[in-house]
């Protein structure tokens, strides 16, 4: 698995959902297996097997954040630059062809929420944006075609 960059607001969230998992949904869902167990035959148990199966998909969740942990490397936030377009900037961007001005924080894959205004770096956008300056336009190839924009600032 490739290195992971996050702010350590991203790492300290990612703990807090690995403990979750572990503390809580772990033995809830091992009492779920215990209860269904008990009510005996277990080869027509549709409460066992739909318990056995919430669990091999949340140790499957859980290995997936604790790899994603293990490959994590914090972001320096007080070293970031606006300069030029980098990880953790806010940039706000005008479409050109339509004049619609969004701003958009550039975060690593597992710190992406669009609600939030926060986009992966790994999208077509984000990578487009990447090594630009205040006022250049820059022409990205998204799934619907190419979109041109216009960087209008870059903060922090």
């Amino acid at each position: 698995m490739a290195v992971s960059y996050m702010t350590e607001d991203g790492y300290n969230k990612l703990l807090a959902e690995i403990h979750y998992l572990e503390t809580v949904k772990r033995p809830e869902i091992s009492a779920r297996i215990a209860e269904a167990r008990d009510k005996g035959d277990l080869s027509e148990n549709a409460e066992y097997d739909a318990a056995k199966e919430a669990q091999g998909i949340m140790e499957a969740k859980l290995a997936q954040l604790k790899s994603l942990l293990s490959n994590a490397r914090l972001i320096d936030e007080s070293r970031v630059q606006t300069d030029e377009v980098q990880i953790l900037n806010k940039v706000k961007i005008k479409n050109i062809k339509n004049n619609a001005v969004m701003t958009y924080t550039l975060v690593s894959d597992s710190e992406a929420n669009l609600k939030e205004g926060k986009i992966a770096v790994s999208t077509p956008i984000a990578k487009g944006l990447m090594g630009k300056k205040v006022g250049d336009k820059v022409d990205i190839q998204v799934p619907s075609g190419i979109m041109s924009f216009e960087i209008l600032e870059i903060s922090i």
